[in-house]
């Protein structure tokens, strides 16, 4: 689905009933900054009909965790519901799948647009791969590359913080995992890319179908590590994925399956989030000087309301889609069987409903992780155990590394990537004084 073949014309619908409020959050201005055109949804239209399309904005917070824990009526797939995709987007999707399959392998759907029980067994597998003792086992690596990564540039007193910290702390942490050599992260992030762009549903179908030819080649990247680790498994994670008997399938992932969850489980859901939380929370901290000088007074006490509070307040998940399997009523809106679902995490994540003051960075913040960054309910992140520890380590060796910091002059313009889904700052130059040791 790309913006440029109108992405909202999914299924034909009756046209929207007139309303005072308008907001196209396909527009690329709002998106740079949404949350003003989110508080005029969550107040006056907070089930929303984004206009010439049936998809259906819901913003509160209410809202959004009833749909996130009803699968049943909200499903992730649209098996089973009066789902229509538009002839164009058929037609388009039509032509993605065939490049894919004369070229590579047909991506089959991912941990989350599968629904239970096919869901429930799959994740099984995830969880065993991320629990609780293996991200312990992580936590080193992952404080040392944070300390790495900064003494690396700060004999510069600059740096542009995305790519020279942001990028690389969650992408080699989940490389290492998969078993990619250090030397191939970039090339890996280059594939990743695409995908970001390729989901982002504001693409022309050119430049989509440039996405694809990119994804075919991190195909054929990790199709011969597939075959090898098959013969011969290690103890990576990527070894897991490969070698795994899922229980209820009887059978481990095929190689359309693991192409898939390459993408969009393990190298974007394990890096590109936290790279635009690091990239969002170095922002938040030039432009709230009293925050930073909080959480260095007692980084202990704060650093984790603090990682709360970023990832509340800037939400890399944007949101995400949901069908509706019956005519369901919210805020007194009927959703029809067959519409498409739009859960906006950020706007709930800003709910003054729920959030007091819910624009504010806030430390001393009652209950900062009840925020739905992360999702609720049986989809809920399963990678979110180790963002938080990037996250905590990340901004515990600015901390530790940087006595002050500020944005280079003349240097930003803070733009974000077009996305309808996800939030991601293109850039951010900085300039610091290193910390007296």
């Amino acid at each position: 689905m790309g913006r440029g073949t109108d992405p909202g014309s999914l299924m034909p619908g009756e046209p929207q009933a007139p309303s005072e409020v308008r907001v196209d959050l396909f527009d690329p201005e709002v998106q740079q900054c949404p949350y003003a055109a989110y508080k005029l949804l969550r107040d006056e239209a907070p089930v929303y009909r984004q206009p010439g399309t049936d998809i259906y904005v819901v913003t509160r917070y209410d809202d959004v965790r009833r749909v996130l824990m009803d699968p049943e009526t909200f499903p992730s797939g649209s098996s089973g519901t009066a789902y229509r995709m538009a002839t164009n987007n058929q037609e388009r999707q039509k032509r993605v799948a065939e490049r894919f399959a004369a070229k590579g392998w047909v991506p089959r759907p991912t941990l989350s647009g599968r629904d239970d029980p096919n869901h429930r067994q799959l994740r099984a597998m995830f969880n065993e791969a991320f629990k609780p003792s293996r991200i312990k086992e992580i936590d080193p690596l992952v404080e040392h590359l944070a300390y790495e990564l900064i003494d690396g540039f700060i004999a510069d007193g600059k740096c542009e913080w995305i790519s020279q910290f942001a990028v690389p702390l969650p992408l080699f942490i989940i490389g290492e995992q998969m078993g990619a050599r250090r030397e191939d992260m970039w090339q890996i992030k280059r594939w990743t890319d695409a995908f970001f762009h390729r989901i982002s549903m504001m693409l022309p179908e050119e430049r989509e179908m440039e996405m694809v030819d990119r994804e075919i080649e991190a195909q054929h990247y990790f199709q011969p590590i597939f075959e090898r680790l098959r013969a011969n498994p290690d103890d990576s994670l990527i070894s897991v994925l490969v070698n795994t008997v899922i229980e209820g399938w009887g059978r481990t992932l095929v190689d359309e399956e693991l192409h898939a969850e390459m993408m969009a489980d393990t190298f974007v859901g394990g890096s590109e989030t936290t790279t635009n939380a690091l990239a969002a929370g170095m922002r938040l901290l030039i432009e709230n000087k009293d925050i930073w000088h909080q959480l260095k007074s007692d980084p202990a006490r704060y650093m984790k309301t603090f990682v709360e509070e970023v990832v509340r307040l800037e939400s890399p998940v944007q949101s995400l889609m949901r069908f509706c399997a019956k005519d369901t009523e919210i805020d007194g809106v009927t959703i029809p069987d067959g519409a498409l679902v739009n859960v906006r995490f950020a706007a709930a994540n800003r709910d003054d409903r729920v959030f007091g003051c819910p624009e504010k960075l806030d430390l001393e913040r009652p209950r900062a992780g009840a925020h739905l960054a992360f999702g609720s309910g049986v989809h809920h992140c399963l990678g979110a155990p180790l963002a938080r520890r990037e996250l905590t380590w990340g901004f515990t060796a600015v901390v530790d590394r940087f006595e002050d910091m500020w944005f280079a002059e003349g240097a930003n313009d803070f733009a974000v990537h077009p996305h309808f889904l996800l939030r991601s700052l293109k850039a951010l130059h900085i300039e610091f004084e290193p910390k007296r040791r």
